[in-house]
């Protein structure tokens, strides 16, 4: 067998390559193509002999071979989008003697014909199950999806398990982008109302003259019927109202009307029609302090806050980012297809000292960012937004022994100082320390 092997002419090679089931492209040195099968062309829609010789990636969409030549990594079943379809992609250097002399790159798929067969089933596929998710209701997160292990989020989570039964209100209080509509679905999806409508509403995007039709239902006198408002479109199921604080003052006294006696009034008529629905209110302030401000009513208030959940904001929690960053960094990478990208202690570090003002949603916002902006599959400093990189001085005591916090805090000191100034001699004078000892914590530290 081995002298078979040992023994294969080019044209048994090339007869392999052709008929394997996958499409396969040689590129040399420079990432030019010197060999690229039938079936492959075919797909691409190029002739073989005008694919020979040019630079890959004038032939081949997001094709990564000339980076593989760069770097000598291998990349095995890489997403790879090539006309409109994600495919997967094998790419591995060709070394002898030590040097990388090319590369080759394949993609799973035998012939357009395959790649038909499988892409209409995958569509057929598809289409199937959002038409199944049409008939679910409008509740996309559960329990599972709420991230971290500090006690605050522990907490939470152990509230919703304990209320979610009930048909008690609730008001989630917390900053913007802390994550209140995802307490509001994980209530609603573990109650056994989670068959129905999740409904929601914000109180701050719609014109406070359409917000009583909006909210309440009107009859339609052109159609003669009754136009739904949220209540009624919730009904068997959840309300949740966003910013319940820019209610006007007379929209709560109905609101009120409609928790404690379970019907509804519309617009413009005396007719009042029951109603059964849990509701659920979320507030990016301190709800009390509009009610000392008569900017809320007070019984509304006592109606509702029975069953309060306040969500402290990240920067009270950064324990939980390092679990936030790796769910959203995996999140962020499938959505582009990509690879899965990686960041070092000093880039989580960077994050951890920041005081994260727009909280969860600006942490997923800046990771969405630093995904788009990376090549590779390690992010670099440079890609951190400046006002992360330049921030001033913010230290962040996390849990544990006295000796292991003193630890993280020499390590975010030696942080900032590097962060400002790149000159290592200048940045033992500033703290007082030899520049070998500079070194050692900074190794110590791996910075």
């Amino acid at each position: 067998m081995q002298d078979l092997i040992n023994n294969l002419s080019a044209s048994v090679i090339a007869q392999i390559l052709e008929t394997a089931f996958q499409w396969f492209v040689v590129v040399d040195q420079d990432a030019k193509i010197i060999y690229i099968n039938n079936e492959y062309c075919q797909f691409l829609e190029v002739k073989r002999e005008d694919a020979i010789g040019k630079h890959v990636t004038e032939v081949i969409e997001n094709t990564e071979m000339h980076e593989v030549l760069e770097s000598g990594r291998t990349d095995i079943a890489a997403p790879q989008y090539i006309k409109g379809t994600y495919m997967l992609a094998n790419r591995v250097p060709l070394v002898v003697d030590g040097h990388i002399v090319g590369a080759l790159g394949s993609v799973i798929f035998r012939d357009m014909s395959d790649w038909k067969k499988l892409s209409s089933h995958v569509r057929i596929t598809i289409e199937q199950i959002e038409a199944t998710l049409r008939h679910f209701p409008e509740s996309f997160y559960s329990l599972c999806d709420i991230k971290g292990s500090s006690n605050s989020i522990k907490k939470i989570k152990e509230t919703i398990a304990m209320i979610a039964p009930t048909k008690l209100p609730v008001l989630i209080e917390g900053e913007i982008g802390t994550g209140k509509e995802m307490i509001a679905q994980s209530i609603h999806g573990l109650s056994d109302r989670s068959d129905h409508h999740f409904v929601k509403i914000n109180c701050a995007t719609i014109p406070k003259e359409l917000l009583e039709e909006e909210l309440f239902g009107k009859w339609d006198v052109n159609r003669n019927r009754w136009k739904k408002g949220r209540i009624q479109l919730a009904d068997r199921g959840t309300l949740y109202i966003e910013e319940i604080n820019e209610l006007p003052l007379p929209l709560q006294a109905k609101l009120l009307k409609v928790i404690q006696e379970e019907r509804v009034q519309p617009v413009d008529t005396d007719k009042e029609i029951p109603v059964d629905l849990r509701v659920i209110v979320s507030t990016n302030m301190a709800l009390i302090d509009q009610v000392k401000a008569k900017l809320f009513r007070e019984d509304l208030f006592y109606r509702i806050q029975a069953i309060t959940i306040h969500i402290p904001p990240l920067r009270d929690r950064i324990e939980d980012l390092p679990e936030l960053v790796e769910t959203f960094m995996g999140k962020v990478c499938a959505e582009a297809g990509r690879r899965h990208i990686n960041i070092d202690r000093k880039i989580l570090r960077l994050l951890q000292t920041y005081e994260w003002p727009g909280n969860v949603r600006e942490l997923q916002n800046v990771l969405q960012a630093m995904v788009q902006l990376t090549n590779g599959e390690q992010i670099s400093e440079e890609i951190l937004p400046i006002y992360i990189r330049r921030q001033k001085p913010n230290f962040v005591l996390g849990h544990g022994t006295l000796e292991e916090i003193l630890f993280e805090v020499e390590g975010q000191i030696l942080q900032q100082h590097l962060n400002r100034e790149s000159n290592k001699l200048k940045v033992a004078e500033k703290l007082g320390i030899s520049r070998s000892t500079l070194y050692e914590k900074i190794k110590k530290h791996n910075l």
